[in-house]
């Protein structure tokens, strides 16, 4: 699974280098849809040359790229609220497995 992403390098007025990343994100499928307004834009391998501009592609071609990730394909369960913790320090839950 890759998600679509934009980066950038670029000098802010101070003339310091920055790094720029961001997570291109879409309207959300019907399964997403029951958690937020919007989902990240999951690239399918096949799109991967198109999307890092290996392969020619026009702006139609890479607009339908955009579109959100069939809901078929895709697996949700819940997890409990400490998995989703943005605190570092969080334990996991044990009765979860990370691979």
């Amino acid at each position: 699974m890759a998600l679509a992403g934009l980066r950038e390098n670029w000098r802010s007025p101070a003339g310091e280098r920055v790094r720029s990343f961001a997570i291109v994100t879409t309207t959300p499928n019907e399964l997403c849809a029951r958690l937020h307004n919007r989902m990240p834009v999951v690239l399918k391998p096949k799109a991967w040359p198109v999307w890092l501009g290996e392969e020619p592609a026009d702006a139609s071609t890479l607009k339908a790229l955009l579109a959100p990730f069939p809901s078929g394909e895709m697996t949700c369960w819940p997890v409990s609220a400490p998995t989703t913790s943005s605190q570092p320090d969080a334990p996991l839950p044990p009765r979860l497995c990370w691979a």
